[in-house]
């Protein structure tokens, strides 16, 4: 991975959280009831009111993945 890559998300990261402030929180609980066989429902509603849906079971790479990018992360905000 490109570490300049990363440093140009830092200051986005730092803008979405301070534009929604909830979703640190949720993610970080949300992260913490993973599972394998369980589920993550992700639901996109454009402006115009279109919406699409889909559900990911979640297998063990699909947890591990989640987890290196956790780390991945509290190593950015280090």
């Amino acid at each position: 991975m490109n570490p300049m890559a990363v440093m140009k998300l830092r200051p986005l990261m730092e803008k979405f959280h301070e534009n929604h402030p909830a979703i640190p929180q949720f993610m970080h609980t949300a992260a913490s009831g993973l599972e394998v066989d369980g589920f993550i429902g992700l639901k996109v509603t454009n402006a115009a009111g279109q919406k699409i849906e889909a559900n990911i079971k979640l297998t063990e790479e699909d947890i591990e993945l989640f987890n290196s990018l956790r780390e991945l992360l509290a190593e950015a905000n280090k």
